[in-house]
Protein backbone atom coordinates (compact mmCIF):
# COMPACT_ATOMS: atom_id res chain seq x y z
CA UNK A 1 0.00 0.00 0.00
CA UNK A 2 1.00 3.72 -0.71
CA UNK A 3 0.77 6.54 1.58
CA UNK A 4 0.82 10.17 0.25
CA UNK A 5 -0.68 13.68 0.24
CA UNK A 6 -1.69 13.90 -3.31
CA UNK A 7 -2.47 10.92 -5.26
CA UNK A 8 -2.61 12.37 -9.30
CA UNK A 9 -4.38 9.58 -11.65
CA UNK A 10 -2.86 10.61 -15.08
CA UNK A 11 0.13 12.06 -16.18
CA UNK A 12 -0.95 14.85 -19.23
CA UNK A 13 0.09 18.23 -18.91
CA UNK A 14 -2.32 18.88 -16.31
CA UNK A 15 -1.05 15.99 -13.86
CA UNK A 16 2.70 16.83 -14.22
CA UNK A 17 2.03 20.37 -13.76
CA UNK A 18 0.04 19.49 -10.49
CA UNK A 19 2.51 17.10 -9.58
CA UNK A 20 5.62 19.24 -9.68
CA UNK A 21 4.09 22.53 -7.97
CA UNK A 22 2.65 20.50 -4.94
CA UNK A 23 5.92 18.59 -5.09
CA UNK A 24 7.93 22.04 -4.69
CA UNK A 25 4.87 22.78 -1.73
CA UNK A 26 6.05 20.36 0.33
CA UNK A 27 3.86 17.31 -0.34
CA UNK A 28 4.32 13.77 -1.12
CA UNK A 29 2.66 13.05 -4.60
CA UNK A 30 2.06 9.93 -6.19
CA UNK A 31 1.57 9.63 -9.97
CA UNK A 32 -0.45 6.41 -11.18
CA UNK A 33 -0.62 6.79 -14.83
CA UNK A 34 -1.37 3.95 -17.32
CA UNK A 35 1.23 4.59 -19.64
CA UNK A 36 4.93 3.43 -19.99
CA UNK A 37 6.15 6.94 -19.84
CA UNK A 38 4.72 10.24 -19.20
CA UNK A 39 3.55 12.73 -21.35
CA UNK A 40 -0.53 12.02 -21.77
CA UNK A 41 -1.63 12.07 -24.87
CA UNK A 42 -0.38 14.93 -26.09
CA UNK A 43 3.44 14.70 -24.84
CA UNK A 44 3.54 10.96 -25.98
CA UNK A 45 6.65 9.70 -25.59
CA UNK A 46 8.54 12.77 -25.63
CA UNK A 47 11.31 11.88 -23.87
CA UNK A 48 12.00 8.89 -26.55
CA UNK A 49 11.16 10.74 -29.68
CA UNK A 50 13.91 11.09 -31.91
CA UNK A 51 15.02 14.49 -33.96
CA UNK A 52 13.43 13.95 -36.92
CA UNK A 53 9.91 12.88 -35.57
CA UNK A 54 9.97 15.81 -33.39
CA UNK A 55 10.53 18.08 -36.51
CA UNK A 56 7.26 16.35 -37.91
CA UNK A 57 4.81 16.90 -34.95
CA UNK A 58 6.37 20.43 -34.34
CA UNK A 59 7.45 22.94 -31.43
CA UNK A 60 4.09 22.66 -29.17
CA UNK A 61 5.51 18.72 -29.05
CA UNK A 62 8.21 19.53 -27.83
CA UNK A 63 7.72 21.89 -24.99
CA UNK A 64 6.11 18.29 -23.15
CA UNK A 65 9.93 18.01 -21.96
CA UNK A 66 9.95 20.62 -19.43
CA UNK A 67 6.66 19.25 -17.88
CA UNK A 68 8.13 15.37 -17.71
CA UNK A 69 11.56 16.86 -16.30
CA UNK A 70 10.21 18.18 -13.44
CA UNK A 71 8.81 14.64 -12.24
CA UNK A 72 12.30 13.91 -11.24
CA UNK A 73 11.46 15.87 -7.86
CA UNK A 74 12.35 14.07 -5.13
CA UNK A 75 8.88 14.49 -3.34
CA UNK A 76 7.21 12.68 -6.46
CA UNK A 77 6.79 8.70 -6.90
CA UNK A 78 5.53 7.81 -10.23
CA UNK A 79 4.35 4.75 -10.86
CA UNK A 80 3.89 4.08 -15.13
CA UNK A 81 1.82 1.03 -15.92
CA UNK A 82 -0.52 1.20 -13.08
CA UNK A 83 -4.30 1.07 -14.73
CA UNK A 84 -7.10 2.32 -11.73
CA UNK A 85 -9.94 0.51 -11.15
CA UNK A 86 -11.29 1.48 -8.38
CA UNK A 87 -11.95 4.86 -6.54
CA UNK A 88 -13.17 4.76 -2.81
CA UNK A 89 -14.32 7.54 -0.24
CA UNK A 90 -12.18 10.13 -2.03
CA UNK A 91 -8.75 8.85 -0.77
CA UNK A 92 -8.28 5.31 -1.99
CA UNK A 93 -7.37 4.52 -5.26
CA UNK A 94 -6.75 0.26 -6.17
CA UNK A 95 -4.56 0.22 -9.37
CA UNK A 96 -3.06 -2.66 -11.01
CA UNK A 97 1.17 -2.82 -11.79
CA UNK A 98 2.80 -5.59 -13.47
CA UNK A 99 -0.03 -8.47 -12.98
CA UNK A 100 -0.62 -7.35 -9.46
CA UNK A 101 -3.42 -5.47 -7.79
CA UNK A 102 -2.12 -2.57 -5.25
CA UNK A 103 -3.84 0.09 -2.85
CA UNK A 104 -3.02 3.90 -2.42
CA UNK A 105 -4.14 6.24 0.06
CA UNK A 106 -3.71 9.62 0.01
CA UNK A 107 -5.10 12.94 1.90
CA UNK A 108 -6.67 14.34 -1.63
CA UNK A 109 -6.36 13.20 -5.12
CA UNK A 110 -6.22 15.02 -8.28
CA UNK A 111 -8.37 13.82 -11.68
CA UNK A 112 -5.88 14.19 -14.29
CA UNK A 113 -7.62 11.99 -16.80
CA UNK A 114 -7.61 13.93 -20.05
CA UNK A 115 -10.27 13.85 -22.70
CA UNK A 116 -11.66 11.18 -25.52
CA UNK A 117 -12.40 11.92 -28.68
CA UNK A 118 -15.68 12.20 -29.30
CA UNK A 119 -17.70 9.48 -30.59
CA UNK A 120 -18.35 9.81 -34.66
CA UNK A 121 -20.48 7.37 -35.67
CA UNK A 122 -21.69 7.01 -39.15
CA UNK A 123 -22.49 4.32 -41.23
CA UNK A 124 -19.40 2.20 -41.93
CA UNK A 125 -17.46 3.80 -39.15
CA UNK A 126 -17.01 -0.10 -37.81
CA UNK A 127 -15.23 -1.51 -40.86
CA UNK A 128 -11.29 -2.25 -40.44
CA UNK A 129 -9.39 0.92 -42.02
CA UNK A 130 -11.88 3.28 -39.75
CA UNK A 131 -10.40 4.81 -36.74
CA UNK A 132 -10.37 7.92 -34.80
CA UNK A 133 -7.92 10.70 -35.95
CA UNK A 134 -5.97 10.53 -32.42
CA UNK A 135 -5.16 6.81 -33.22
CA UNK A 136 -3.29 7.60 -35.97
CA UNK A 137 -1.46 10.66 -33.95
CA UNK A 138 -0.49 7.71 -31.43
CA UNK A 139 0.62 5.52 -34.25
CA UNK A 140 3.19 8.48 -35.58
CA UNK A 141 4.29 9.53 -32.10
CA UNK A 142 4.46 5.78 -30.47
CA UNK A 143 5.90 3.86 -33.15
CA UNK A 144 6.44 6.50 -35.79
CA UNK A 145 4.14 5.07 -38.06
CA UNK A 146 2.37 7.28 -40.48
CA UNK A 147 -0.86 6.32 -41.95
CA UNK A 148 -0.71 6.25 -45.44
CA UNK A 149 -3.83 6.60 -48.26
CA UNK A 150 -5.70 8.42 -45.97
CA UNK A 151 -8.79 10.59 -45.71
CA UNK A 152 -9.63 12.80 -42.63
CA UNK A 153 -13.10 13.44 -41.92
CA UNK A 154 -15.12 15.61 -39.37
CA UNK A 155 -14.05 18.59 -37.95
CA UNK A 156 -12.03 20.91 -35.28
CA UNK A 157 -8.18 21.61 -35.41
CA UNK A 158 -6.82 18.16 -34.88
CA UNK A 159 -7.58 17.31 -37.98
CA UNK A 160 -5.31 20.24 -39.82
CA UNK A 161 -2.49 19.47 -37.14
CA UNK A 162 -2.96 16.06 -37.93
CA UNK A 163 -3.06 16.45 -41.71
CA UNK A 164 0.03 18.78 -41.39
CA UNK A 165 2.20 16.22 -39.41
CA UNK A 166 1.37 13.72 -42.04
CA UNK A 167 2.46 16.29 -44.83
CA UNK A 168 6.05 16.84 -42.94
CA UNK A 169 5.65 13.16 -42.38
CA UNK A 170 5.78 12.17 -46.34
CA UNK A 171 2.61 10.61 -46.68
CA UNK A 172 -0.13 13.36 -46.96
CA UNK A 173 -3.91 12.85 -46.99
CA UNK A 174 -5.73 11.96 -49.71
CA UNK A 175 -8.23 15.11 -49.00
CA UNK A 176 -10.02 16.38 -45.69
CA UNK A 177 -13.43 16.30 -45.74
CA UNK A 178 -14.89 18.92 -42.90
CA UNK A 179 -18.50 18.75 -41.89
CA UNK A 180 -18.74 22.65 -40.30
CA UNK A 181 -19.99 25.21 -42.78
CA UNK A 182 -20.11 28.52 -43.51
CA UNK A 183 -23.35 29.40 -41.03
CA UNK A 184 -21.37 28.10 -38.36
CA UNK A 185 -18.21 30.42 -39.03
CA UNK A 186 -20.74 32.94 -39.68
CA UNK A 187 -22.10 32.38 -35.51
CA UNK A 188 -18.79 32.20 -34.44
CA UNK A 189 -17.92 35.49 -35.58
CA UNK A 190 -19.78 36.71 -32.06
CA UNK A 191 -16.74 35.27 -29.59
CA UNK A 192 -13.55 36.88 -32.63
CA UNK A 193 -13.44 39.89 -29.50
CA UNK A 194 -12.45 37.54 -27.07
CA UNK A 195 -10.45 34.78 -29.08
CA UNK A 196 -8.49 37.96 -30.33
CA UNK A 197 -7.13 37.26 -26.68
CA UNK A 198 -5.72 33.83 -27.73
CA UNK A 199 -4.50 35.18 -31.29
CA UNK A 200 -1.55 32.42 -31.19
CA UNK A 201 -4.23 29.57 -31.50
CA UNK A 202 -5.31 31.78 -34.43
CA UNK A 203 -2.09 32.41 -35.78
CA UNK A 204 -1.27 28.70 -35.68
CA UNK A 205 -4.68 27.78 -37.14
CA UNK A 206 -4.08 29.66 -40.22
CA UNK A 207 -0.82 28.87 -40.71
CA UNK A 208 -1.32 24.80 -40.59
CA UNK A 209 -4.14 25.62 -43.50
CA UNK A 210 -1.38 27.34 -45.28
CA UNK A 211 0.69 24.64 -45.25
CA UNK A 212 -2.24 22.62 -46.17
CA UNK A 213 -3.43 24.58 -49.02
CA UNK A 214 0.96 24.92 -50.34
CA UNK A 215 1.04 21.20 -50.03
CA UNK A 216 -2.35 20.74 -52.54
CA UNK A 217 -4.15 18.55 -49.95
CA UNK A 218 -8.13 18.96 -51.42
CA UNK A 219 -10.52 20.36 -48.48
CA UNK A 220 -14.17 19.27 -48.92
CA UNK A 221 -16.20 21.37 -46.32
CA UNK A 222 -19.47 21.49 -45.32
CA UNK A 223 -20.15 17.93 -46.15
CA UNK A 224 -23.27 15.76 -45.03
CA UNK A 225 -24.27 12.46 -45.95
CA UNK A 226 -21.23 11.17 -44.83
CA UNK A 227 -20.61 7.40 -45.69
CA UNK A 228 -17.86 4.91 -45.37
CA UNK A 229 -17.93 2.15 -47.98
CA UNK A 230 -16.30 -1.36 -47.89
CA UNK A 231 -17.52 -4.87 -47.78
CA UNK A 232 -14.91 -6.54 -45.57
CA UNK A 233 -13.12 -3.42 -45.17
CA UNK A 234 -12.93 0.61 -45.74
CA UNK A 235 -12.86 0.99 -49.89
CA UNK A 236 -14.23 4.92 -50.31
CA UNK A 237 -16.04 7.52 -48.56
CA UNK A 238 -18.88 9.14 -49.90
CA UNK A 239 -20.44 12.60 -49.00
CA UNK A 240 -22.52 15.67 -50.64
CA UNK A 241 -21.42 19.19 -50.43
CA UNK A 242 -24.81 20.96 -51.38
CA UNK A 243 -26.77 18.96 -53.82
CA UNK A 244 -23.48 17.72 -55.40
CA UNK A 245 -22.35 13.82 -54.14
CA UNK A 246 -18.49 12.80 -53.97
CA UNK A 247 -16.65 9.64 -53.79
CA UNK A 248 -13.16 9.54 -52.82
CA UNK A 249 -11.16 6.18 -52.86
CA UNK A 250 -9.40 5.24 -49.93
CA UNK A 251 -8.00 1.99 -47.67
CA UNK A 252 -7.96 4.70 -44.40
CA UNK A 253 -10.51 6.66 -42.51
CA UNK A 254 -9.74 8.86 -39.98
CA UNK A 255 -12.53 10.64 -38.07
CA UNK A 256 -12.51 13.44 -35.69
CA UNK A 257 -15.15 15.78 -34.22
CA UNK A 258 -13.35 17.40 -31.72
CA UNK A 259 -12.64 15.94 -27.48
CA UNK A 260 -14.79 15.77 -24.86
CA UNK A 261 -13.46 15.55 -21.09
CA UNK A 262 -13.37 12.03 -19.91
CA UNK A 263 -15.13 11.60 -16.98
CA UNK A 264 -15.22 7.59 -16.20
CA UNK A 265 -13.59 8.05 -12.60
CA UNK A 266 -15.04 11.49 -12.24
CA UNK A 267 -19.12 9.31 -12.69
CA UNK A 268 -18.09 6.82 -10.50
CA UNK A 269 -17.16 8.35 -7.17
CA UNK A 270 -20.77 10.39 -8.12
CA UNK A 271 -19.24 13.49 -8.82
CA UNK A 272 -21.67 15.72 -10.28
CA UNK A 273 -21.66 16.68 -13.90
CA UNK A 274 -23.78 19.20 -16.10
CA UNK A 275 -23.85 19.56 -19.70
CA UNK A 276 -21.81 22.18 -21.68
CA UNK A 277 -23.98 23.36 -24.39
CA UNK A 278 -20.62 25.60 -26.09
CA UNK A 279 -19.03 22.29 -26.09
CA UNK A 280 -21.43 19.86 -26.29
CA UNK A 281 -20.34 17.70 -23.74
CA UNK A 282 -20.89 16.44 -19.98
CA UNK A 283 -18.53 18.42 -17.50
CA UNK A 284 -17.52 17.91 -14.12
CA UNK A 285 -19.16 20.63 -11.37
CA UNK A 286 -16.00 22.13 -10.56
CA UNK A 287 -15.08 25.49 -8.89
CA UNK A 288 -11.78 27.82 -10.22
CA UNK A 289 -9.79 25.55 -8.22
CA UNK A 290 -10.39 22.40 -9.37
CA UNK A 291 -12.44 21.36 -6.47
CA UNK A 292 -15.55 18.75 -7.27
CA UNK A 293 -18.49 18.32 -5.52
CA UNK A 294 -16.71 15.35 -3.36
CA UNK A 295 -14.61 17.66 -1.40
CA UNK A 296 -11.39 15.45 -1.18
CA UNK A 297 -11.24 15.29 -4.90
CA UNK A 298 -10.17 17.67 -7.80
CA UNK A 299 -10.22 17.82 -11.43
CA UNK A 300 -7.70 19.62 -14.18
CA UNK A 301 -7.04 20.15 -17.16
CA UNK A 302 -9.19 18.55 -19.74
CA UNK A 303 -10.68 16.18 -17.71
CA UNK A 304 -13.15 19.45 -16.63
CA UNK A 305 -13.55 21.38 -19.92
CA UNK A 306 -10.95 21.00 -22.66
CA UNK A 307 -8.59 23.87 -22.76
CA UNK A 308 -5.59 22.62 -24.68
CA UNK A 309 -1.98 21.55 -23.64
CA UNK A 310 -1.06 24.86 -22.42
CA UNK A 311 -4.35 25.40 -20.47
CA UNK A 312 -4.07 22.03 -18.88
CA UNK A 313 -0.81 22.42 -17.18
CA UNK A 314 -2.21 26.33 -15.52
CA UNK A 315 -4.92 24.68 -14.40
CA UNK A 316 -3.11 21.70 -12.84
CA UNK A 317 -0.39 24.38 -10.75
CA UNK A 318 -4.13 26.03 -9.62
CA UNK A 319 -4.91 22.86 -8.23
CA UNK A 320 -1.58 21.85 -6.75
CA UNK A 321 -1.95 25.83 -4.92
CA UNK A 322 -5.37 24.87 -3.57
CA UNK A 323 -4.66 22.02 -2.57
CA UNK A 324 -1.57 22.90 -0.88
CA UNK A 325 -3.44 25.28 0.99
CA UNK A 326 -6.29 22.52 1.89
CA UNK A 327 -3.62 20.72 3.40
CA UNK A 328 -2.04 23.59 5.14
CA UNK A 329 1.20 23.98 3.33
CA UNK A 330 0.66 27.19 2.58
CA UNK A 331 -1.67 29.96 3.76
CA UNK A 332 -4.49 31.75 1.97
CA UNK A 333 -2.74 34.52 1.00
CA UNK A 334 0.43 32.91 -0.39
CA UNK A 335 -1.99 30.58 -2.69
CA UNK A 336 -3.60 33.93 -3.97
CA UNK A 337 -0.46 35.57 -4.47
CA UNK A 338 0.82 32.53 -6.23
CA UNK A 339 -2.37 31.89 -8.38
CA UNK A 340 -3.11 35.34 -9.40
CA UNK A 341 -0.93 35.60 -12.74
CA UNK A 342 -2.28 31.83 -13.50
CA UNK A 343 -5.84 32.50 -13.23
CA UNK A 344 -5.09 35.49 -16.13
CA UNK A 345 -2.76 32.97 -17.88
CA UNK A 346 -5.64 30.32 -17.94
CA UNK A 347 -8.26 32.98 -18.80
CA UNK A 348 -5.84 34.20 -21.76
CA UNK A 349 -5.49 30.40 -22.80
CA UNK A 350 -8.89 29.48 -22.99
CA UNK A 351 -10.43 33.14 -24.59
CA UNK A 352 -10.49 31.31 -28.34
CA UNK A 353 -11.91 28.43 -27.53
CA UNK A 354 -15.85 29.70 -27.64
CA UNK A 355 -14.44 30.97 -30.82
CA UNK A 356 -13.09 27.53 -31.83
CA UNK A 357 -15.93 25.51 -30.49
CA UNK A 358 -18.61 27.60 -32.40
CA UNK A 359 -16.65 27.17 -35.57
CA UNK A 360 -16.21 23.92 -35.69
CA UNK A 361 -19.07 22.04 -33.82
CA UNK A 362 -19.71 18.12 -33.67
CA UNK A 363 -20.88 16.64 -37.03
CA UNK A 364 -25.01 16.96 -37.15
CA UNK A 365 -25.14 13.43 -39.06
CA UNK A 366 -22.99 11.41 -36.35
CA UNK A 367 -25.18 13.19 -33.26
CA UNK A 368 -28.14 12.03 -34.91
CA UNK A 369 -27.16 8.80 -37.11
CA UNK A 370 -29.14 7.03 -39.26
CA UNK A 371 -30.95 3.98 -37.61
CA UNK A 372 -28.71 1.61 -38.89
CA UNK A 373 -25.58 2.62 -37.42
CA UNK A 374 -24.05 0.94 -35.07
CA UNK A 375 -23.80 3.23 -32.08
CA UNK A 376 -22.65 0.55 -29.03
CA UNK A 377 -19.65 -1.45 -30.85
CA UNK A 378 -18.86 -3.70 -28.15
CA UNK A 379 -22.71 -4.93 -27.60
CA UNK A 380 -23.78 -4.02 -31.86
CA UNK A 381 -26.66 -1.57 -30.83
CA UNK A 382 -28.06 0.60 -33.60
CA UNK A 383 -28.90 4.19 -33.08
CA UNK A 384 -32.61 2.76 -34.77
CA UNK A 385 -32.72 0.24 -30.89
CA UNK A 386 -32.04 3.03 -28.90
CA UNK A 387 -34.93 4.98 -30.56
CA UNK A 388 -36.86 2.26 -30.36
CA UNK A 389 -36.09 1.80 -26.77
CA UNK A 390 -36.97 5.40 -26.34
CA UNK A 391 -40.55 4.56 -27.90
CA UNK A 392 -41.06 1.55 -25.30
CA UNK A 393 -40.24 4.21 -22.56
CA UNK A 394 -36.97 4.37 -21.77
CA UNK A 395 -36.14 7.67 -20.81
CA UNK A 396 -32.21 7.47 -19.61
CA UNK A 397 -28.84 5.68 -20.58
CA UNK A 398 -29.33 3.14 -17.69
CA UNK A 399 -32.47 2.08 -18.33
CA UNK A 400 -31.19 1.64 -21.85
CA UNK A 401 -28.71 -1.47 -20.05
CA UNK A 402 -31.99 -3.34 -19.10
CA UNK A 403 -33.65 -2.77 -22.52
CA UNK A 404 -30.13 -4.01 -25.13
CA UNK A 405 -27.21 -3.90 -23.38
CA UNK A 406 -25.86 -0.89 -24.36
CA UNK A 407 -22.73 0.59 -22.45
CA UNK A 408 -21.88 -2.99 -20.76
CA UNK A 409 -19.04 -4.04 -23.32
CA UNK A 410 -15.64 -3.87 -22.69
CA UNK A 411 -15.39 -0.15 -22.92
CA UNK A 412 -18.13 0.22 -20.11
CA UNK A 413 -19.63 3.32 -22.05
CA UNK A 414 -16.29 5.44 -22.64
CA UNK A 415 -17.55 5.35 -26.92
CA UNK A 416 -21.07 4.89 -27.02
CA UNK A 417 -22.64 7.07 -23.40
CA UNK A 418 -22.77 10.64 -25.35
CA UNK A 419 -24.31 9.01 -27.99
CA UNK A 420 -26.72 7.20 -26.45
CA UNK A 421 -27.47 10.02 -24.63
CA UNK A 422 -28.00 12.48 -26.89
CA UNK A 423 -30.08 10.49 -29.10
CA UNK A 424 -32.44 9.42 -26.12
CA UNK A 425 -32.73 13.00 -24.82
CA UNK A 426 -33.65 13.82 -29.01
CA UNK A 427 -36.36 10.95 -29.08
CA UNK A 428 -37.67 12.25 -25.80
CA UNK A 429 -37.43 15.90 -26.06
CA UNK A 430 -35.81 16.21 -22.50
CA UNK A 431 -32.73 18.35 -21.89
CA UNK A 432 -28.90 15.93 -21.54
CA UNK A 433 -29.25 17.35 -18.10
CA UNK A 434 -32.31 15.38 -17.04
CA UNK A 435 -31.43 12.57 -19.77
CA UNK A 436 -28.00 11.93 -17.55
CA UNK A 437 -25.24 9.42 -18.66
CA UNK A 438 -24.47 6.32 -17.97
CA UNK A 439 -23.76 5.53 -13.89
CA UNK A 440 -20.12 4.51 -14.06
CA UNK A 441 -19.06 1.35 -11.37
CA UNK A 442 -16.04 -0.30 -10.58
CA UNK A 443 -13.93 -1.66 -11.90
CA UNK A 444 -13.05 1.15 -14.40
CA UNK A 445 -11.17 -0.85 -16.10
CA UNK A 446 -10.48 -5.10 -16.45
CA UNK A 447 -8.56 -6.82 -13.63
CA UNK A 448 -8.60 -10.23 -12.83
CA UNK A 449 -8.63 -12.84 -9.82
CA UNK A 450 -4.96 -13.25 -10.53
CA UNK A 451 -4.11 -9.45 -10.04
CA UNK A 452 -6.69 -9.22 -6.96
CA UNK A 453 -4.78 -12.22 -5.43
CA UNK A 454 -1.58 -10.76 -5.49
CA UNK A 455 -2.32 -7.66 -3.82
CA UNK A 456 0.19 -7.21 -0.80
CA UNK A 457 -1.63 -6.72 2.35
CA UNK A 458 0.47 -6.06 4.86
CA UNK A 459 3.60 -3.40 2.81
CA UNK A 460 3.47 0.17 3.62
CA UNK A 461 5.26 2.73 0.74
CA UNK A 462 5.52 6.26 2.86
CA UNK A 463 5.56 8.83 -0.16
CA UNK A 464 7.01 11.89 0.98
Amino acid sequence: MYNADLIVIGAGPAGMSAAHRAAELGLGVLILDEQPAAGGQIYRNVERASAVLSDILGKDYTQGLTLTAGLQHKNITHLKGAVVWQIEDGTRVAFTRNGAGALAVGCRILLATGALERPMPVPGWTLPGVMAAGAAQILLKQSGIACKGAVLVGSGPLLYLIATQMVRAGVPPLALIETQTTRDLVKSMRHLGEALRGWPYLVKGLRMLWELRRAGIARHVGATGITIEGDQSAQAVTFDIGKTAHRIECGTVLLHHGVVPNTQAARSIDIAHLWDDTQNCFVPDCDAWGRSTVATVYISGDGAGIGGAKAAAIAGEIAALEIARDLEKISTQDRDAAARHLHKDLAIERAARPFIDTAYPPYAGAIAPPDETIICRCEEVTAGDIRRFAGLGCLGPNQAKAFGRSGMGPCQGRYCGLSVSQILAASNDMSLDDTGYYRIRPPLKPVTLGELAAMPTTETNEVK
